[in-house]
């Protein structure tokens, strides 16, 4: 059955599901491709409550993880710092985002003693396409090595390397075309734009069969229908729109603006041109004058006969041979 929900591309929306823990770890879950069995929204959250030139939704989260290997089962603490954005942004402002990250006593834990940094994941949904990469969703995780480039076992898990370094994981929401190959793909299928229902991007049309052996996936799906009657945040989403059209016709205008100076440039330029030929005529002219008058003077032909010849007043025949 198709049913219509919120887009969760917008910030009032993805904030209002993100703060549902279950929808939280379901998300957070497929992302680390880990298990979250506890994840808590932290309190300095850095989410757009005013508006700058560009947006960027921010949202930081405290995870338990979960992990396996062999028999052992360990439990651990992961931040994950969340930036989403509809727009092109310059890198240097995730940047200095993940810098206050680094720079925060709150983030740091006691590790034998000694200060450290809990291990973060930095996890970016972006609106727009990153260069020529073509897989909608990347990892980038570091590793550890030696000289030769052997990886140094447990070495990602020292608290000094942790407390320096951090993944990323990165989505590139345009090039999540319904395509569904894994967990993750699936969970973020909901963020599918070419599911836009008619002209507005408000709301998308989903076939909820395609969810009905996945109850977490239900769950999103009723949430994201809560929100879609949800007149607060329909009223929200309006007033992003309203923020994304002045941006689009600013940039329209920058555009246009930009677009009128290339052709005064070229305008000015051909001109420019022009007169650089003009000027190298009349040169060219001046110059044949003054050879001939030179040449006329030359076989004794004085300067009043040379002006009474040539049609030159006497002062300019004066003029050209000097």
């Amino acid at each position: 059955m198709i049913i219509h929900v919120a887009n969760p591309i917008y910030d009032s929306v993805f904030k209002y599901i993100m703060e549902d823990e279950r929808i939280a770890k379901t998300i957070l879950s497929a992302l680390l491709k880990k298990e979250v069995i506890h994840v808590m929204v932290r309190p300095h959250e850095y989410s757009n409550t005013t508006r700058d030139t560009l947006s960027m939704f921010r949202i930081d989260f405290a995870a338990t993880v979960r992990e396996r290997e062999d028999d052992a089962v360990k439990d651990r603490t992961v931040l994950i710092e969340l930036q989403k954005t509809w727009l092109n942004t310059e890198t240097l402002r995730f940047r200095q985002y993940l810098g206050a990250q680094y720079s925060n006593k709150k983030n740091m834990r006691n590790a034998d003693g000694k200060g450290f940094a809990y291990p973060m994941v930095a996890v970016y949904l972006l609106g727009h396409k990153v260069g020529d990469i073509k897989e909608p969703i990347v990892y980038v995780n570091h590793d550890v090595f030696d000289y030769n480039g052997n990886i140094v076992a447990d070495g990602n898990e020292e608290p000094f390397v942790e407390s320096l370094t951090h993944d990323s994981i990165i989505v590139q929401i345009p090039l999540l075309h319904g395509n569904v190959n894994n967990r993750l793909e699936k969970v973020l299928s909901v963020f599918d734009q070419t599911l836009v229902d008619g002209n507005t991007l408000q709301v998308l049309k989903i076939d909820e069969d395609r969810y009905a052996d996945d109850s977490d996936m239900m769950y999103v799906l009723h949430k994201l229908t809560a929100a879609a009657a949800n007149s607060e945040l329909r009223q929200d989403m309006n007033v992003e729109d309203e923020y994304y059209k002045a941006i689009e016709d600013r940039d329209t205008a920058i555009m246009q603006r930009d677009k009128m100076l290339k052709e005064q440039e070229k305008q000015l330029s051909q001109q420019e041109k022009q007169l650089s030929q003009q000027s190298e005529q009349l040169s060219q002219k001046d110059e044949q004058l003054r050879n001939m008058a030179k040449a006329l003077f030359d076989k004794g032909m004085t300067e009043k006969q040379i002006s009474a010849m040539t049609g030159i007043c006497f002062e300019n025949v004066m003029e050209l041979l000097k």
